[in-house]
């Protein structure tokens, strides 16, 4: 089968177009034959190996590319229930240092790390849903906060910030977002209820409308010392990438949201998505074998959505 790797770190020129074995699902995991699979600032990371040098890969001879994946089940290993050959699926790959990722024909998760799709959506719309969203909501669960607390959203337009948006009012926070300011109709669509515009004295200009500062702050910009500063006294603030947590002033609760998979939150994700409260967002699609092409896109920014590739 084909799959994209690495074997030496540097821009999206790495990115091999390989074959390999195709992988066999063992006990309480399932083989997935991969329809698309979102491309993501992480697969970035690891292409280049930035996530290498801040000790979350250890170095490897290959390393397999991509996270997001959505598809059908091919096969089941020994112990896995609740899925058959053929289901419409997504799940997450957690595991960066392995040999093979989702940008692949076929890959093996844990059944655990697996979901039904959203029926409402095509498979290359799901493909961005699994990291983003279980990102989103592993972030949320870090706040511990009573439903009517204020948190700001930075970068609210993006991929994990939308979702963040949208997740936050329904568990009932009242949601500041921050984005350009030509995002601001976009991400009050999201149920932002207060919009600030990116751009100098952040801080100043959220605690004029929320007075003494926001409750927590989700930092998917990755503004730090910014953001944090239009936090309250003894806040939460969460962020999003390795070496990005700022000094926790003030008493302020800095987390950091590692990432790991979840097949149960990703049922709720998909859920949400076939009541129509979660909007699903693809910047553009490529097939597999473009998938440098895809990175040099990544590369230029701006995107509103994911880019995902897949198996045509």
């Amino acid at each position: 089968m084909r799959a994209v790797v690495v074997r030496r770190f540097g821009g999206p020129e790495v990115l091999e177009f390989t074959e390999i074995p195709v992988p066999v699902p063992g006990t309480g995991r399932i083989r997935v034959q991969v329809a698309a699979a979102g491309v993501n600032p992480v697969d970035a990371a690891t292409r280049s190996g930035f996530l290498t040098e801040a000790g979350i890969i250890p170095p490897r001879e290959v390393i397999g590319i991509g996270w997001d994946v959505a598809g059908t089940v091919d096969a089941v290993g020994d112990g896995v229930t609740g899925f058959a050959t053929g289901d419409a699926v997504i799940g997450l790959r957690d595991r960066p240092s392995t040999a093979l990722g989702t940008h692949a024909e076929f890959v093996v998760l844990d059944a655990d790390a697996v979901a039904a799709a959203p029926r409402t959506a095509s498979l290359a719309e799901a493909a961005t849903l699994p990291l983003n969203g279980l990102t989103a909501v592993q972030a949320l669960d870090l706040l511990d906060l009573p439903p009517d607390a204020t948190v700001l959203v930075t970068g609210a337009a993006g991929a994990v910030g939308g979702y963040a948006v949208t997740l936050a009012k329904a568990r009932g926070f009242r949601v500041v977002a921050v984005a350009g300011s030509a995002d601001e109709a976009l991400v009050r669509g999201f149920g932002a209820e207060v919009f600030v515009p990116r751009g100098d004295f952040l801080a100043d200009r959220v605690r004029a409308v929320i007075p003494g500062g926001v409750d927590a702050a989700l930092d998917t910009a990755l503004l730090g010392l910014e953001a944090l500063d239009a936090v309250a006294n003894r806040g939460r603030f969460v962020v999003f990438a390795a070496g990005a947590a700022p000094i926790p002033l003030r008493g302020i609760r800095v987390e950091h949201v590692w990432i790991r998979a979840d097949g149960a939150a990703l049922a709720d994700l998909a859920a949400l998505v076939d009541e129509g409260t979660l909007a699903l967002r693809v910047a553009d699609t490529s097939p597999l074998d473009e998938a440098a092409k895809a990175h040099e896109r990544l590369a230029t920014g701006g995107l509103r959505g994911r880019l995902v590739l897949t198996n045509e």
